[in-house]
């Protein structure tokens, strides 16, 4: 956050100048960072998909390897969630809409 700050002199006949200070503030916006600001995608367990069918839509929604969407299903089961993707909003969502497909539990987070 930038500030600036401007002086108002007040002169009086029978007075000493005073000096009065204004304070201006210029705000940064911070949509730029927000914007840079990678998105998660968690994946939470449930108690309704086999490891298999987790698995799959693992590998279908992010095109990973098996042996990734084996260590992604066994974190979940075993820590109750995982962040599956990290990265843009937009591919987030797109991955998110694949997992649902199955209605796997998901979340995004920014």
């Amino acid at each position: 956050m930038f500030s600036l700050k401007q002086y108002r002199i007040t002169l009086s006949a029978q007075q000493k100048p005073t000096i009065k200070p204004e304070v201006e503030v210029l705000v940064e916006e911070k949509e730029e960072e927000e914007v840079n600001t990678p998105w998660k995608l968690i994946l939470y367990d449930d108690d309704i998909h086999t490891f298999d069918e987790v698995i799959n839509q693992l590998i279908k929604a992010l095109g990973c390897s098996l042996a990734k969407a084996e260590e992604f299903t066994l974190k979940v089961h075993f820590e109750g969630k995982a962040i599956v993707y990290e990265g843009n909003f937009e591919e987030c969502l797109k991955i998110n809409s694949v997992l649902q497909e199955i209605q796997l539990v998901t979340e995004i987070k920014g």
